[in-house]
């Protein structure tokens, strides 16, 4: 049997699923937490790593490993291979005004043609504009940008902060891929390159692509003899099944040894792609906290709108996405105003008619980003003495968190897809009520994976495809699910939506 290893270096966790690169079959796994925030130590993810492995019985065996994570996040290194300051994570809003300033130098219709998405506070580009605006005394220090999953690849690889890895801060061994370098802002799905122009305008410096031939060089850190700051080194794009490897045992990570291939990792969403088997046809739908919709097109994607970031995917193709902020927390905060849990909230949905007897809810609890309704709040309309029920509350919650997330993939297919069928995943997938009003709702065949970890199964399928391994994992199913469109939903929704903007 030969095993490779996938990982997730995510928000909350990091996991590391072992598994038989033949069949796709989990061996063993392990766990451990990141610390909460949205500014962390990269330190962190190192030694959650590190324990994710102990607990999931070393790397000893593993013949390929790849690295699936958080998408977007800025992690600055200086000449040592030391942060500069805590990586700002995806989730740090406090860049939103750069955003809006890069969008209105550059303009909505050239960033998307340029990097295929319009930047929001998520992107890397807009949390370096937020350094530089904010904290200009750390910018002359930064010798590299890298992504989370860029860094954790090359501290797995043997590199890292000067006295704490065994081949030091080569930066020029920097290596990401396509899908994480496409929700930079500041590189092109559809040319495969960086634009250094944009990653200029946001920080104040030029920058470069890591090139490994230099890596014997001391760091490009410092000064050119004109006294100009050094361009700022980027991490290296490779193509899907171009590996690179663990160049350098590190004794504290148990098994790790030299010669061990390394795929170029991939963003979350790219990542769970490729673990969910994914292909043309299939529009992917995750119900957590926030909802995403994104599927596999053969072609670049271009929304000057913003409401769809073309992105690229892990495998060579693209992957267009939406995202809401309004998703499983609707559900939460309906079913404890009911006084039920999830499993009653499904119950009282299932009771009651398509439609909700004429009750919508408009989800829009925080604002929203997809539409961009930053200030919006939530509306519930179509009350009358008749309709207003446990049972078409709980249905109105359901059905209008889905119409959200219908937007989001009618936003998608409006650039050529076309969808047959749904992958629903995301904790509100398992709810008995939820997969079967999607159908109605959305119109396809919704399919429901088992529970697993996707972004770590689809880092493991790269490794296993790295070894020349066919990756035709079977998809293990929760539940699969048809039922006839029931259009006057959105209906209702689209009418309730046009009069809360009137």
């Amino acid at each position: 049997m030969t095993l490779v290893a996938g990982v997730d270096t995510s928000t909350q966790s990091c996991k590391v699923v072992i598994v038989d690169a033949a069949t796709g079959a989990t061996v063993r796994e392990g766990r451990a937490p990141h610390p909460e925030g949205t500014a962390v130590d990269p330190a962190a993810w190192w030694a959650a790593f590190v324990a994710a492995v102990e607990q999931a019985g070393g790397l000893a065996d593993v013949a390929a490993i790849a690295v699936g994570g958080q998408q977007h996040g800025l992690v600055a290194l200086d000449a040592e291979g030391r942060v500069v300051r805590d990586a700002l994570l995806w989730n740090d809003t406090r860049s939103a005004a750069a955003a809006a300033d890069l969008i209105a130098e550059v303009g909505a219709a050239d960033y998307a043609r340029r990097t295929g998405s319009v930047p929001v506070a998520s992107f890397t580009v807009t949390k370096l504009r937020w350094m530089r605006d904010h904290e200009p005394e750390l910018v002359p220090s930064i010798a590299a940008v890298a992504l989370p999953h860029d860094w954790l690849t090359w501290r797995l690889r043997g590199y890292g902060p000067v006295g704490e890895s065994a081949l030091g801060p080569r930066l020029e061994e920097l290596v990401t891929d396509r899908s994480d370098a496409s929700g930079t802002g500041y590189w092109s799905p559809a040319t495969n390159a960086y634009d250094l122009d944009l990653f200029a305008l946001a920080l104040g410096r030029p920058a470069r692509e890591a090139d490994p031939s230099r890596a014997s060089t001391p760091a490009s850190t410092g000064l050119h003899n004109s006294g100009d700051p050094a361009p700022v080194v980027l991490p290296r794009v490779l193509e899907p099944g171009v590996s690179t490897t663990v160049d350098a045992e590190t004794p504290e990570l148990r098994g790790s040894r030299a010669g061990v291939l390394v795929g170029p990792g991939a963003g979350d969403n790219a990542a769970a792609a490729l673990g969910l088997g994914a292909g043309a046809g299939d529009v992917v739908i995750s119900i957590g906290t926030s909802g995403t919709v994104f599927a596999v097109s053969p072609e670049p994607v271009v929304d000057d709108s913003g409401a769809v970031a073309g992105f690229a995917d892990a495998a060579g193709a693209f992957l267009p996405l939406v995202a809401t902020l309004n998703a499983a927390r609707v559900l939460d905060a309906v079913a404890a105003l009911l006084g039920v849990d999830h499993d009653g909230l499904a119950d009282l949905a299932l009771a009651a008619e398509p439609g909700a007897g004429g009750v919508v809810l408009l989800p829009y609890f925080e604002g929203e980003r997809t539409p961009n309704l930053p200030d919006a709040t939530a509306t519930l309309s179509g009350l009358t003495l008749a309709s207003t029920t446990r049972e078409n509350l709980a249905r109105a919650a359901i059905e209008g968190m889905l119409c959200g997330l219908a937007d989001g993939l009618d936003a998608i297919a409006r650039h050529g897809l076309q969808p047959r069928r749904l992958l629903l995943v995301g904790g509100a997938a398992r709810s008995r009520a939820v997969p079967a009003i999607a159908a109605a709702v959305l119109g396809l065949p919704v399919v429901v994976p088992e529970p697993g970890e996707y972004v770590a199964r689809g880092a493991a399928r790269q490794a296993a495809e790295l070894l020349g391994h066919s990756t035709e994992w079977p998809l293990e199913l929760h539940a699969a699910v048809e039922h006839p469109v029931q259009p006057q939903v959105r209906a209702a929704y689209a009418a309730a939506f046009a009069g809360a903007r009137h």
